[in-house]
């Protein structure tokens, strides 16, 4: 009886740890786990063969591997477990051929955009307007209303007279 109930609370644990959710309701939380720099092919298309050490790193930044007996090599690699989207692993190799980039390897990368959309959960939460008007929704516009000058004001109360500030002579 005891090995009986010790199996089905196993194959219990089990069934909850594959899930996606538990009894159709409750979703577990799930790290997100991001390492590694994101590269994108903004970046990429701006390294370019015979860039130095520097350069490169103002673009790519730090490479997330350096071997000291592969001095020439760095690699970038980046991965993203986030959940709701798809997981995500990429890796670059940038060989140097002493203080110049010599050959870029790397695989088809999104773009920016493309990057933040494969990201973001909350597509359906987002969906902003255009952030410009078209040329006809412009004309379409009624003319801005123009100020109405207001009646000066009187000054209220008594004038001051301040004394001169020099002797006068």
């Amino acid at each position: 009886m005891a090995v009986l109930a010790a199996s089905l609370a196993a194959g219990g644990c089990a069934s909850l740890q594959s899930s996606e959710n538990f009894l159709g309701i409750v979703t577990p939380y799930r790290l997100e786990v991001v390492q590694g720099n994101v590269v994108t092919q903004e970046q990429i298309e701006r390294v370019k063969p015979g860039l130095t050490r520097a350069q490169v790193r103002d673009v790519m930044g730090s490479p997330l591997l350096t071997d000291p007996f592969h001095a020439d090599r760095w690699d970038y690699v980046f991965t993203i477990r986030r959940q709701g989207a798809e997981p995500q692993q990429r890796a670059i190799v940038l060989l140097f051929d002493g203080e110049r980039l010599k050959s870029v390897d790397a695989p088809a990368l999104p773009s920016e955009r493309d990057f933040v959309e494969s990201i973001d959960t909350f597509k359906s939460k987002r969906d902003a307007g255009p952030l410009a008007l078209t040329d006809e929704q412009r004309k379409a516009l009624p003319p801005p209303r123009q100020p109405q000058a207001e009646p000066a004001a009187a000054p209220a109360g008594p004038a001051r007279a301040y004394p001169p500030l020099e002797p006068q002579s």
